[in-house]
């Protein structure tokens, strides 16, 4: 039997007890001194900085866990027997992704998890607005045609467009309401009573549309009345408010086409309507600093108004002295800026619609647009306007 150390050395815990020597190691008291500062020195959180290290000792010790019922592995922690030195552990390599790394605690000998921080990735670049550019220039184009075709091949048919445009116009606007607040407005006599409209309005002219849309209401109201009368003045509020806002205000566009120049109207209203737009557009982001209604639509400002409302005036002119029969171009200064200010105001209007109902766009009809009520949104309000301009300066 090897023989048994007559002094073991001291057991873990006592007090005032030196460590034995150990062969190979110096028994400087400094060196202690400084082995124990190595174990106990460095952050206690995250943002601490660590004290600066004793010149020469450049030592890694790791802490072992506070438990009771887990034995550490002998070399890892608390040493096999009492009075066993600690041999040094080598420094710990970054640890792989996804495994936690440790931080010294705030109490000795315990050691706690520090979540590892994923390599940011970069994020791809949005168009400005977050909007396809390409798709909304290519879907644009594409509207323009079946417009201009429309128009000028068989006045008609460009009736038939607004009635279809109307409809899902109609059809979005009451889905939202019904995905978003539960609120169930009828869309049967929305979209029969919205073709009403705009027939009457081309054929009969502006009072059997105004009749069209009273009956319209009350086709809401008796239809609904087939549910339970829970939100029962809810829902009629939201369809007749629908009925008026999409169908009813774009009968002034069949109004404008049901005069003899029924087409150049129609022109000279959707370019400076789009004119107001692009001019903002371009306007603000190349100058934009004063917003116009931040907690509406960030992206406006005055800047873009202003661009907006004088690009507008300049097409109004232009327009208005070259394809309208007895049209002035001061006349066209006029209806410009008068229908930059309500394409503005329905934007805006649309945008607070949309921010009530927390969406972006009202739908996904046409890529980089949104839905048909995005593009019908500073159309709709211009639309009386224009007419009533066109009325007064020209003749119905």
């Amino acid at each position: 039997m090897p023989p048994v150390p007559a002094d073991p050395g001291p057991f873990p815990g006592a007090p005032d007890q030196a460590p034995p020597a150990v062969p190979g190691r110096s028994a400087d008291p400094a060196a202690g001194q400084s082995r124990e500062a190595g174990r106990l020195s460095g952050p206690l959180f995250r943002d601490e900085q660590p004290e600066a290290a004793v010149p020469g000792v450049t030592e890694t010790v790791v802490l072992r866990a506070i438990s009771d019922d887990v034995t550490p592995a002998p070399g890892r922690g608390a040493p096999p027997y009492p009075g066993a030195p600690v041999p040094p552990v080598p420094p710990p390599s970054h640890p792989a992704a996804g495994q936690p790394r440790f931080v010294p605690s705030s109490h000795p000998g315990q050691e706690t998890p520090v979540a590892a921080q994923s390599t940011p990735q970069p994020q791809p670049r949005k168009q400005r607005g977050g909007r396809n550019l390409q798709a909304a220039i290519g879907v644009g184009v594409g509207l323009g045609v079946v417009i201009i075709a429309s128009l000028f091949v068989v006045k008609a048919l460009f009736l038939f467009v607004v009635m279809a445009a109307v409809s899902v116009g109609v059809w979005e606007l009451t889905s939202r309401l019904a995905e978003r607040k539960q609120i169930k407005a009828p869309l049967v006599p929305l979209v029969a009573g919205g073709i009403a409209m705009l027939a009457t309005g081309y054929w009969a002219g502006v009072q059997w549309a105004a009749a069209s849309l009273a009956l319209t209401g009350l086709a809401v109201m008796v239809w609904r009345m087939v549910e339970p009368p829970e939100n029962y003045l809810r829902d009629i509020t939201a369809g007749v408010f629908t009925a008026f806002y999409v169908p009813f205000l774009a009968t002034f566009v069949a109004l404008m086409l049901a005069a003899d120049d029924g087409p150049q109207r129609i022109v000279l209203f959707l370019i400076v309507t789009i004119c107001s737009d692009t001019g903002a557009y371009a306007v603000g982001y190349k100058f934009g600093r004063t917003k116009l209604a931040p907690t509406i639509s960030p992206g406006k400002t005055r800047e873009g108004l202003a661009g907006g409302i004088g690009l507008s005036m300049l097409a109004g002119a232009v327009l208005m002295q070259l394809i309208i029969d007895g049209g002035s171009w001061w006349q066209g200064l006029i209806l410009g800026g008068c229908a930059a200010v309500t394409a503005t105001l329905g934007d805006l209007g649309e945008s607070m619609i949309k921010r009530d109902l927390g969406i972006k766009d009202m739908g996904t009809l046409l890529p980089g647009h949104g839905g048909i009520m995005d593009r019908l949104d500073s159309l709709l309000p211009t639309a009386p306007v224009v007419w009533l301009l066109l009325a007064a300066f020209v003749g119905s």
